[in-house]
């Protein structure tokens, strides 16, 4: 049947009144002409033409699909019933809204980090090689996801066969800015084959090619994403013909990614790509590619046509003892080679990239699912029981439609149409909300992130699981009242004391059963959010063991740069010495990385007389550091001013330490023997205090060695320095006075500053999310 015909059957059903009014009137005259009086010509024309009401129904029911029309009278009638119990309704879709939307927001945040494939084509062939958590390795580890070194990328790069192509990335953020205060931008550095491989195209211009990527490349290229394009440059076409400053030095940009492609990154979007060769260009001339002890790169596949992911894998295996011996750092001992050779690389599936975010939070997002699920079946739960209270009410009016002949199902489906039409418009609200609620839980982990970019886009995926917890929904909580409503029979409900027993108490008891679930849904969920609040306030009451009331204070500029290290150290001290006087600052400490700050450089120690050696945590710092964040001295001294280049090295270390290596013996006066590579000792240095714990990465971990260096006998110098500041009173004064003498030292320096007790509040937001969240 044409659907013409059934949007239009209201007005066939009126022609076909008129029809029949036309014939019966005609019928009429004809028996008043054959002398009839005219109620009896009448008459015999009804009687002729027969049951008008049935004619009028089979036409009807030719025009028309019996299904459609009777689920759309069924909509109807609950319009008209919801309409007329406002405040049922306002409760109902109010609660599904609620539900319905905190678990899709929850979802789509898990779609964004862990579902959705990287935005480049036939993600599933790409696959990540790395090395597994626990394997054991020493350096320096400089970006986000520091998987291998240089060293190791090109020997992988020489072993492609099972790979259609391979390439090596790092990320950072770099400054664009020429001074004052600092403007970062995150960087992507990119090997020559990543966009090729990825392939990935512009959107205007071209993108780095292995051309643009060879050892000491001189004239530096750079590719913007869409959006930094758009906002840097207004999206202007005249791009191509600009610069972009990263740390002092000009590159020219030479393309425009595709506005689709973000990174591998899940959760950050670069702003600027720049080849490998560039490195040393934004390190003053310090290439990490130079050494074999830099982690700081990340490597990626692309499978070769019928190799797996499972075949790469072993091949890489095989391969890795030769990849480990070939790109062992030259001082190692041949014990030292033999056991660095058993590390072994690894093949993953990465088409969803890889995420700091999705580490960090997605067990967490996976928790906060169940429990959003947890209150939605509560509030399903509260549905049904309002149903069935509503169900008392309306017993007489289904008993009468059982007695008039409607079938039980016919009931059902009317009653299940209601709870449908709360769902639909549940559903609606609830889309609402769960965009207003992703927004802010996205900037609730963009506060202890940094710059968050999360595609939040709704796909079929999320749709389709929003439609699927509605449908589901409405079956919990309409399914069973709308079964229960129709079970009675209609004489027992027409009798004047047709509520009877049995039926009560099977309708209390199903009530009851329902109440009970909710009680117990809802104490699962107290016990949790008592559980997570708990867990943040036992965090937040952690000693850290230094005073975190500090300013910390990075700065950057080519000046602060020179090989001789007696010079560089001259410079860093006169801008400690100038922060140190301004007025309100009680004191100012250099370092190399602030406590708690993630960041972290180890080595592996070991002293005469101990037999095993031990992985410890190292930070360097200027002479007044213990005093100046509160750190007492338990044992021995601190540094002096006679602890210059020319004296013998010293170092200070912390409780931690000595129970590891000397848990029974006196460590002052021993002389600890500190590897660049293990096995061969390249550095000693003598101890000469011992320090209270104090937390070094992250202020949820336990305390771990840590050995203090003296920064006036440190060769660590580079083209920054970072001073921690104490301050004697308020530090939203403090840190404008900061930022007026660096200006006034030298304006071209750029600076950013941080409260260090906000940064540890930041690092807490995984806890302080979950407690909010479940409460």
């Amino acid at each position: 049947m044409p659907w013409t015909r059934f949007f239009r059957r209201s007005r066939r059903d009126d022609d076909a009144a008129r029809e029949i009014a036309s014939y019966i009137a005609i019928e009429t005259d004809d028996n008043i002409a054959r002398g009839l009086s005219p109620q009896a010509a009448h008459d015999a024309a009804v009687r002729k033409f027969g049951n008008t009401a049935l004619v009028r129904e089979e036409i009807y029911w030719m025009n028309t699909l019996r299904p459609v029309d009777a689920i759309w009278q069924d909509l109807r009638y609950a319009v008209r019933l919801l309409s007329r119990d406002k405040g049922f309704a306002t409760a109902a879709i109010v609660s599904l809204a609620l539900g319905i939307g905190a678990t899709t927001a929850i979802f789509q945040l898990m779609d964004s980090v862990r579902l959705q494939t990287l935005p480049v084509e036939d993600p599933q062939q790409l696959v990540n090689v790395h090395f597994p958590k626990g394997t054991s390795r020493a350096g320096s580890f400089t970006s986000r996801w520091p998987a291998v070194t240089s060293a190791q990328f090109e020997a992988i790069r020489l072993h492609h066969q099972p790979f259609d192509g391979v390439f090596a990335w790092s990320s950072g953020q770099v400054n664009t800015a020429s001074g004052g205060e600092a403007h970062y931008v995150e960087a992507l550095w990119a090997s020559g084959d990543l966009f090729p491989v990825l392939r990935v195209k512009p959107a205007m211009g071209r993108l780095i090619q292995p051309e643009d990527d060879r050892r000491g490349c001189g004239s530096p290229v750079a590719v913007i994403s869409d959006a930094y394009w758009h906002r840097a440059f207004g999206g202007a076409a005249s791009v191509l013909q600009q610069t972009v400053q990263l740390e002092g030095t000009p590159f020219q940009i030479i393309g425009v990614t595709e506005p689709a492609f973000f990174g591998l990154d899940v959760g950050r979007r670069f702003d600027v790509a720049v080849p490998l060769c560039a490195d040393p260009l934004l390190r003053n001339g310090r290439d990490r590619a130079d050494s074999k002890r830099d982690w700081w790169l990340a490597v990626m596949a692309r499978l070769a046509p019928g190799s797996t992911a499972r075949q790469a894998n072993d091949y890489m295996i095989a391969v890795s003892p030769q990849i480990m011996v070939d790109t062992a750092p030259p001082d190692y001992t041949p014990e030292a080679v033999e056991k660095h050779r058993n590390s072994k690389l690894n093949v993953t599936p990465t088409a969803a990239g890889v995420s700091d975010v999705r580490e960090e939070f997605g067990e967490p997002l996976t928790v906060l699912l169940a429990a959003t699920g947890l209150v939605l079946l509560i509030a399903c739960a509260n549905l049904a029981n309002l149903l069935l209270a509503r169900a008392t009410v309306r017993e007489r009016e289904i008993a009468v439609r059982l007695a008039i002949g409607a079938s039980r199902a016919r009931i059902v489906r009317q009653l299940l149409v209601e709870s449908v039409m709360l769902a639909a418009v549940g559903m609606v609200l609830g889309v609402l909300v769960a965009r207003g609620l992703s927004n802010v839980l996205v900037a609730q982990l963009a506060a202890g992130m940094g710059s968050l970019f999360l595609d939040l886009s709704w796909n079929f995926t999320v749709l389709g699981f929003t439609a699927g917890v509605s449908l589901l929904a409405c079956l919990l909580f309409g399914l069973a009242p709308a079964l229960k409503a129709t079970a009675l029979a209609p004489a027992a409900a027409l009798k004047s004391g047709g509520r009877g027993s049995t039926s009560g108490r099977e309708r209390f008891g199903l009530r009851r059963a329902l109440v009970v679930t909710q009680v117990a849904f809802s104490l699962v969920l107290l016990i949790g959010a008592l559980l997570f609040t708990r867990t943040l306030y036992n965090i937040l009451m952690i000693d850290a063991g230094f005073d975190q009331n500090l300013v910390v204070v990075d700065l950057s500029h080519r000046s602060l740069m020179t090989d001789d290290d007696a010079q560089g150290l001259a410079v860093r001290q006169e801008l400690q010495q100038r922060i140190a006087a301004i007025p309100g600052v009680a004191g100012a400490v250099l370092v190399e990385s602030s406590p708690l700050s993630g960041g972290f450089w180890n080595e592996y120690v070991f002293v005469d007389g101990v037999p095993e050696k031990a992985l410890a945590n190292f930070t360097t710092v200027s002479d007044n550091y213990f005093q100046t964040l509160g750190v007492p001295i338990l044992k021995g001294r601190t540094f002096g001013p006679s602890d210059v280049l020319q004296s013998p090295p010293v170092a200070v270390v912390n409780e931690a330490f000595v129970r590891k290596l000397f848990p029974d013996r006196d460590p002052l006066g021993r002389v600890l023997w500190i590897e660049t590579g293990p096995g061969q000792p390249v550095e000693k240095v003598a101890i000469v205090g011992v320090a209270r714990n104090t937390k070094y990465q992250n202020i949820k971990d336990d305390f771990e060695p840590l050995v203090h260096v003296a920064m006036t006998q440190s060769h660590r110098f580079r083209d920054s320095a970072r001073l921690l500041v104490k301050p004697r009173g308020t530090i939203d004064r403090l840190m404008p006075a900061i930022a007026r003498t660096v200006a006034e030292i030298n304006p071209a320096i750029s600076l950013e500053l941080e409260v260090l007790s906000q940064t540890v509040s930041k690092g807490l937001v995984r806890e302080r999310l979950m407690a909010a969240l479940s409460g």
